[in-house]
């Protein structure tokens, strides 16, 4: 089902998000709420007062998790020193699945943050993005960085239903990468039982209007763009990578939470809150409220 935006006068423009109220929030009943959120690698040739400045923004990126605290959440371009921020945002209870792209501790992580008390965690896995996906730190596509894959297989505790959440960052540079990148998510979304409900998070690095990948993951009728398919759009269509700038309205939007036809898309957003004057990343989070099973 697709709907026209509902648009909260104090969400039209950036600077009227109220930095207090969450725009989807703890998810209840049945619901999951479900976040992808690229929170920006902790750049160490920083200065205090610079917008990437980690340091500042770690507090504000705790504030914005604190405030929405989402069932699912996949985070792209985490340090490994970077993820007790997240963690210790949660509330307790949460359980991460994941390890760096370079092996271990080392690299950008694609971490799965879930929330332990309400989904157990059934088996999980990650692999690289490249003709040798189980090699460590392989790349094969044109990109110079590894890029991976993280996915969970979860059981609902409040409904009994199982369901998947891939995480993934495409490449930045290569559009050859960034395509054989998504067929291969394709490849696993396709890997598991039929009629598995499935949520993709992730930086895609390519635009939702007219992009290759897009048309992959989302063209062919393999998965559905829950910002099109949501019953309710609380945020214009903001675009997801205003680097620390105002966000703009029909801006690229390159950071998306996809899902299987048949999952209940009841709210989406993008949220360009600010806190304390700052942004928390130079990417905007994606939020969405979905349903999960029978009803």
């Amino acid at each position: 089902m697709s709907a026209e935006p509902v648009l909260l006068d104090r969400r039209t423009t950036p600077g009227a998000l109220d930095p207090d109220v969450p725009l989807i929030g703890p998810a209840t009943g049945r619901a999951l709420h479900v976040m992808s959120y690229n929170i920006r690698f902790h750049h160490e040739r920083t200065r205090p007062g610079d917008p990437d400045h980690w340091p500042e923004r770690a507090p504000r990126l705790a504030r914005l998790l604190r405030l929405e605290q989402p069932t699912l959440l996949g985070v792209q371009e985490a340090l490994y020193h970077q993820l007790p921020a997240v963690a210790q945002a949660l509330p307790a209870g949460y359980g991460m699945l994941g390890y760096g792209r370079a092996g271990g501790s080392k690299g950008e992580y694609s971490a799965i943050f879930y929330d332990a008390r309400r989904l157990e965690a059934l088996e999980w896995d990650q692999f690289w993005l490249s003709d040798t996906p189980e090699l460590i730190g392989s790349t094969s596509w044109g990109n110079d960085v590894p890029r991976i894959v993280t996915w969970g297989r979860f059981l609902d505790r409040g409904t009994g239903s199982e369901l998947v959440l891939v995480n993934t960052h495409f490449d930045h540079d290569s559009e050859t990468a960034r395509e054989r990148s998504a067929d291969a998510v394709v490849e696993l979304v396709h890997s598991f039982p039929a009629r598995t409900p499935i949520l993709v998070t992730g930086d895609f690095n390519a635009d939702a209007d007219g992009s290759g990948p897009y048309a992959t993951l989302v063209g062919s009728g393999v998965l559905d763009d829950t910002w099109t398919t949501a019953e309710q759009r609380l945020t214009p269509a903001w675009g997801t990578f205003p680097d620390y700038g105002e966000a703009v309205c029909d801006d690229e939007r390159i950071d998306w939470v996809l899902a299987t036809p048949g999952i209940r898309v009841q709210r989406s957003a993008i949220n360009p809150a600010r806190f304390a004057g700052g942004h928390p990343s130079d990417h905007a989070p994606v939020q969405v409220l979905v349903s999960v099973g029978p009803d």
